[in-house]
C-alpha cells in the first residue's frame, strides 16, 4: 500500500529525474503525471497511483519545497475540478486516457456549458438540441451562457436535451465537445468589472462523435450532478491559508492605514475574520470526507458561505478605505484567463464578487439543496416533474 514514505520516495526520484531548474515546464508536469504523482487518489495510468487521498498534500509539499512548477490550476479550475472528476466516473478508458492527461497538464483548456439563457437556476429546463443521425454523429443546435474560459478553450463538458418527449430530468444526455469544431461560435459578455471573463456559445449544426458521450443516453442529468457537485466544492471549498481569499486584503488595510480605522469598522472586520476562519477549517474538513467518497450537498453549503462572506468582506473594505474605495484603476475590455480577486484594487473586489452568489449555482437555488439534502426538509411542490419537456410552458 502506497503511504507518506514512499511518496516521498517517488517525489525525490521524480525531482531527480527531472530537476525543476534545468527541465521545461511541461515537459516536468508530464513526467509528473505519468509518476502518478498529479492526483494520487486516481487510479494508475491517469496520473495516479491509487493512494489515499489526503496524501496529496505529502507530494504538493516536497514539491513546492523543491521549487518545482505547477500546473496553474487558477487557469484550468474548471478542467480539474469539473470535467475531471466526471470522466473519470462516467468515461471510457479511452475518455479517460485522452483527456486527463494534457487537462491535468493544462495543454488543453476546459470550459462548461450547461446554463442557458432560459435555463440557469432551472437548468434541466435546457433546450440545446443534440440529435443523432442514423446511429452515429450528434448534431447539436443551441445556445449557451456564462461560459468561463469559452475564449481560451479546447473542450467543453456540455449537456443537451436528446429526448423531448419525457420529463426534463429525463431527456438530457452529456457531452464532450470540441470547442474548434465549426459551428461554435464563443462572443465575449462584458461585466460589470470591465472584463469579459466569461461568454455566451452558440451551437449550429455542431457535429459530436457518439465516443464523446459521457454515461448512457437519456442519463445526462446524473452525470451533471457530478460535476455540479464537484463545482461547487471547488469554488467553496478551495484550500487557502489563514488570511487567504478576500480577508488578506481588507486585514492589511486595517493594520496599515490605523487613519482608517473606527470602532464599528472595527467589530464588523473582527466578525467577519472569525466568519473567514470558521470558513476555511470547515472547507479543510469537507475535503477530508472527499477521502471517503463522493462530494455530497455539503458543498452547496460552502459555495453559500463563500459567496456571503465575499461580498460582505468586499463591501467592507471599500467603505473601510472611503473615498479611495471609489476609485478605479481599468475598464480596459479584456478577456483573462481566471478571475484574480486579490491582484487588484477594493472596487474590483467589489464589483466581481456580486457574481458569486449567481456563479456556480443561485443562492437562492442552493438555499433549497441545503434545506431538502442536508436537513431533509419537505421539497417544494414541483408541478412538471411528470410532463414531457415539449409540453411545458416557456
Amino acid at each position: 500500500m502506497t503511504d507518506a514514505a514512499e511518496l516521498r520516495r517517488r517525489t525525490a526520484e521524480l525531482l531527480a529525474a527531472h530537476p525543476p531548474a534545468g527541465t521545461d515546464r511541461l515537459d516536468f508536469l508530464k513526467a509528473r503525471f505519468d509518476a502518478g504523482l498529479a492526483w494520487v487518489h486516481y487510479p494508475e495510468g491517469l496520473g495516479g497511483l491509487g493512494a489515499p487521498r489526503s496524501l496529496q498534500a505529502v507530494v504538493d509539499a516536497e514539491l513546492e519545497a523543491a521549487g518545482a512548477p505547477d500546473n496553474d490550476p487558477r487557469r484550468i479550475g474548471i478542467g480539474l475540478g469539473m470535467a475531471a472528476p466526471t470522466i473519470l466516473q462516467y468515461g471510457t478508458e479511452e475518455q479517460k486516457r485522452r483527456f486527463l492527461r494534457p487537462l491535468w497538464t493544462g495543454e488543453e483548456v476546459w470550459c462548461q456549458l450547461f446554463s442557458e439563457p432560459g435555463a440557469g437556476s432551472d437548468l434541466a429546463a435546457l433546450g440545446t438540441r443534440a440529435v443523432r443521425e442514423d446511429g452515429g454523429d450528434w448534431v447539436v443546435d443551441g445556445q449557451k451562457v456564462w461560459t468561463s474560459s469559452a475564449h481560451v478553450a479546447r473542450w467543453a463538458i456540455l449537456i443537451a436535451r436528446t429526448d423531448p418527449d419525457v420529463p426534463k430530468h429525463r431527456g438530457i444526455t452529456y457531452f464532450v465537445c470540441d470547442m474548434t469544431d465549426p459551428g461554435v461560435e464563443v462572443r465575449p459578455l462584458r461585466q460589470i468589472t470591465g472584463e469579459a471573463e466569461f461568454n455566451e456559445v452558440f451551437l449550429t449544426g455542431v457535429r459530436i462523435p457518439d465516443a464523446h458521450r459521457l454515461g448512457e443516453v437519456g442519463d445526462g442529468w446524473r452525470v451533471a450532478q457530478t460535476t455540479l457537485n464537484n463545482e461547487r466544492v471547488a469554488i467553496g471549498g478551495m484550500r487557502l491559508p489563514r488570511e487567504g481569499g478576500m480577508i488578506g486584503p481588507a486585514a492589511r488595510t486595517w493594520r496599515e492605514r490605523p487613519e482608517l480605522r473606527t470602532h464599528d469598522l472595527h467589530q464588523r472586520l473582527l466578525k467577519l475574520w472569525v466568519e473567514a476562519e470558521v470558513s476555511r477549517l470547515t472547507a479543510e474538513r469537507l475535503r477530508q470526507q472527499l477521502v471517503a467518497g463522493q462530494p455530497g450537498p455539503e458543498g452547496a453549503g460552502m459555495k453559500l458561505a463563500f459567496a456571503r462572506l465575499n461580498q460582505e468582506i468586499s463591501g467592507l473594505e471599500v467603505e473601510l478605505l472611503g473615498e479611495e474605495g471609489l476609485l478605479y484603476d481599468d475598464w480596459t475590455m479584456r478577456q483573462p484567463e481566471h478571475v484574480d480577486f486579490t491582484g487588484r484594487e477594493a472596487g474590483y473586489r467589489y464589483l466581481r464578487s456580486k457574481g458569486n452568489s449567481i456563479e456556480g449555482g443561485t443562492t437562492e437555488v442552493l438555499l433549497n439543496i441545503v434545506a431538502e439534502r442536508v436537513l431533509g426538509l419537505p421539497t417544494e411542490p414541483r408541478t412538471d416533474k411528470d410532463v414531457a419537456w415539449k409540453d411545458l410552458a416557456r
